[in-house]
């Protein structure tokens, strides 16, 4: 599919320099240069971020038409960031924004004209302004759920009713109470954000800021949140389009012979019986909680498929035993769609819930921080297509080996009427998730409307949009 407009044309897309969002700001770019063919992209990362990417394997598996250009190293590295989120966060809100303006205005002194879009990271407030400076429409890239995303936009209404509420009162509390579409929702989904005061207040300003984009691109697609989605559009003032599923594949990383070993064992195990473990690339885990979860399984007697990263050790692939396998790094979209996988112990990062959805696997969600909590709740609660850990933690917060055990065995038990009807809940939305990206489907849709409106000169900068 391709435009009518057969004129070269430009975009500069700036992803939010973390992976979660690295990743599916390329999958966009994909999706934006397969779509029309006079589409050029150029992606904005740190240098570091570009050294990452090569040496992931990414830089090579990039379409043609997506470049990547680098700014300074201006932002806290991204080995260990998580031990100072909150300054990460400042850094990137403070830091970021002038060498890349710089780098805009030299892109278009080298093209001889300005970009004729930028598509950036909802969460770089500063995008929309550097969009208005140059006369250049900003698309404001949302990589995580329009749920959650309808319940930041409302931060006004339902901040002040979390306090002095216990998390037990306010799990029992809907959201919808604060803002309608909103139903599985709770109050303590939403409470720890609010113990973050340094990014709340950023966050605050960035959905000031996404009004005054001249649009919304979003990375899920409608019928995951039909209700989410429908208000979205009736709250902001610009156009959203939802393009999802948009995730960006795995490059091969080298590890052919090792994916090999991995190919073997899960082609050895029954079909649906594995229940593949990742918490995601940054997730920091007590030692003690990462213990409950081993042992856990294990009780479980349920075949697991752990990607642990620096936790794959000997000790612990040892404890696997013949159940169990232990490694640092796998495909996961290859290994969610292998027929011996039927489950998925995630930490419900927006993109690994994605990446479920589009391979039809029911969850079981131990979520953290941020989105992750409201990914799990919809997950469990709406879509009912898995298990939501986080209400069976203890008083000290871990979730116990008893518990981890327990859902690992009601998820992975093909016979009982839960485990099924998980199943084919999960189906459903895996086939809707394949109707949305074909030919006449939402996602289709809605990017071929965005590119159209780009090119007819629909999504103009208003002067208010500094």
């Amino acid at each position: 599919m391709a435009t009518s407009a057969t004129a070269a044309r430009h975009m500069v897309a700036l992803p939010y320099p973390g992976r979660g969002h690295i990743n599916p700001m390329l999958a966009v770019c994909r999706l934006l240069v397969a779509a029309d063919g006079a589409l050029t992209v150029t992606v904005v990362v740190t240098e570091e971020w570009h050294g990452l990417l090569a040496s992931a394997g990414v830089t090579p598996t990039l379409p043609d038409r997506v470049r990547l250009a680098t700014i300074p190293n201006v932002i806290p590295s991204e080995h260990g960031r998580g031990a100072d989120h909150g300054g990460f966060i400042e850094a990137v809100n403070c830091k970021m924004g002038e060498p890349v303006e710089r780098l805009l205005d030299r892109l278009a002194l080298e093209l001889g004209r300005r970009p004729d879009a930028i598509v950036a990271d909802t969460y770089l407030q500063w995008a929309v302004a550097a969009g208005a400076r140059l006369g250049v429409p900003v698309c404001s890239l949302w990589t995580q759920p329009a749920t959650f995303l309808l319940a930041l936009c409302h931060l006004d209404l339902w901040r002040p009713a979390v306090e002095g509420f216990s998390e037990e009162e306010l799990s029992r509390k809907s959201l919808e109470q604060y803002v309608p579409g909103l139903s599985s929702v709770r109050l303590s989904d939403v409470k720890i954000f609010l113990a973050w005061e340094g990014p709340i207040k950023i966050s605050a300003e960035v959905f000031v800021k996404v009004r005054k984009a001249q649009c919304v691109l979003f990375t899920s697609f409608h019928e995951l949140e039909p209700s989410s989605m429908s208000k979205i559009a009736e709250l902001l003032p610009c156009p959203i389009y939802p393009i999802g599923p948009a995730i960006l594949r795995a490059p091969d990383n080298g590890e052919s012979a090792r994916d090999e070993e991995h190919r073997r064992w899960l082609d050895a195990q029954p079909q649906n019986s594995v229940l593949y473990v990742s918490f995601g690339s940054f997730v920091a885990m007590p030692p003690k909680q990462f213990e409950e979860i081993a042992v856990g399984l294990c009780d479980s007697a349920v075949r697991f498929f752990w990607v642990a990263r620096d936790r794959a050790t000997a000790g612990l692939r040892e404890m696997c035993g013949d159940r169990g396998l232990a490694v640092p790094w796998c495909d996961q979209q290859e290994v969610l769609r292998h027929p011996s996988v039927g489950g998925f112990l995630s930490h419900c990062g927006w993109n690994s819930v994605l990446e479920a959805v589009c391979a039809g696997v029911p969850l079981i969600g131990f979520p953290v921080v941020w989105d992750q909590l409201v990914n799990a709740r919809m997950v469990a609660d709406e879509w009912k297509t898995g298990i939501n850990l986080r209400q069976q933690r203890g008083k000290d917060g871990i979730v116990s080996r008893a518990a981890v055990s327990d859902a690992a065995r009601k998820l992975m038990d093909l016979d009982s009427g839960a485990g099924q009807e998980m199943r084919r809940r999960a189906a459903q939305l895996r086939e809707a998730s394949r109707g949305a990206v074909l030919e006449g489907g939402s996602s289709q849709r809605s990017l071929s409307g965005f590119l159209e409106d780009l090119v007819e000169g629909k999504l103009e900068v208003a002067e208010s949009s500094a």
